[in-house]
């Protein structure tokens, strides 16, 4: 049977998140720094300059990346969709896009594209397919978004304020022009049915902007579902905050809340702070008892792997599901 979008979110009740990028190969070090902040704003917390932070794409080289295995284990854990940084506030894609060279098949000595390889593995074994867009900060791009947001992110800058110092001369659209709709078009159209589109981070970008990115995605995938941080009240269900807990029961309201498995997003590799299969069931039934999915994040190593402590806790929890 097919379920109409709205239909098959409200019964998902968990899913996978997969945060993959250039930071993956940082894993949360930079000159002999450790930071004590979410990996995979590396490139922020350090101020690495575009220059050197690019040059990561000559050793981004995947080798164990398997997009079957990422599908299965998200199967065996009992998850029904899966959501893959397409591209994460570095402003690298892990699609080949023509809008930016800046990305894993123009770029890097892989040379494949790990969307196209993760949709077809999803489409093969059924599970519903997700991409995360990040459509307002970009900080390989001088115009990219967040720098009119009045505070810090736990102490570092949404804009790339290191290379581009000057916020006064920033001007969103051109970026919006030039990279965020070629990409966004690029996703909706490369690879098949899509079942949702999760963007992050709205600053900068305005009602009229947001509007064009749903318009676009309502055109090219009309089932595509789209969360609330597209920004502007124009998303189709809500995001909570990242590992928000809510305790209030969401009736038919469609609602998700994002959440990580350890204390980071991206690979860390001296997080060791994981949730046991018991913590991770207690939260996935009281999110569920009222209404919302858990969308449980990972975060692959340089190499493609997901860590084995996040392997062998979602292995666990679905034999309990089971």
């Amino acid at each position: 049977m097919i379920l109409d979008n709205k239909t098959w979110f409200k019964e998902a009740k968990f899913g996978m998140m997969v945060h993959f990028g250039l930071y993956s190969i940082l894993g949360g070090e930079y000159n002999a720094r450790r930071m004590d902040r979410i990996a995979e704003w590396a490139q922020s917390y350090f101020k690495i300059p575009n220059k050197t932070y690019h040059e990561l794409t000559t050793v981004f080289n995947p080798i164990f990346f398997r997009a079957e295995e990422w599908v299965m284990l998200a199967k065996t854990a009992g998850m029904n969709y899966l959501v893959v940084t397409a591209k994460h506030h570095e402003g690298f894609a892990l699609f080949q896009s023509v809008a930016s060279k800046f990305n894993v098949c123009d770029g890097t000595p892989f040379q494949r594209d790990i969307i196209a390889e993760l949709a077809e593995a999803c489409y093969k074994h059924g599970l519903k397919f997700g991409l995360y867009y990040s459509q307002s900060l970009d900080w390989s791009e001088e115009h990219g978004g967040g720098y009119d947001a009045n505070h810090l992110n736990l102490g570092m800058t949404w804009a790339n304020e290191w290379d581009f110092q000057d916020n006064k001369k920033k001007d969103y659209s051109l970026c919006f022009q030039s990279k965020i709709k070629p990409q966004v078009k690029e996703i909706l159209t490369k690879y098949g049915d899509l079942s949702l589109i999760w963007f992050d981070t709205p600053f900068t970008i305005t009602k009229e902007q947001s509007l064009e990115l749903s318009h676009m995605v309502k055109t090219y995938q009309p089932n595509c579902l789209i969360n609330s941080r597209i920004g502007n009240g124009c998303g189709d269900y809500f995001s909570a905050g990242d590992n928000d807990i809510p305790n209030d029961n969401k009736g038919d309201i469609l609602f998700e809340t994002p959440a990580t498995l350890n204390d980071t997003w991206g690979y860390k590799y001296y997080d060791d702070n994981w949730k046991s299969p018991e913590k991770v069931l207690a939260i996935k039934n009281h999110l569920n008892e009222r209404g919302i999915n858990y969308l449980l994040n990972v975060g692959p190593d340089h190499l493609g792997r997901i860590p084995a402590p996040a392997q062998d806790i979602l292995k666990k929890v679905g034999r309990t599901i089971v």
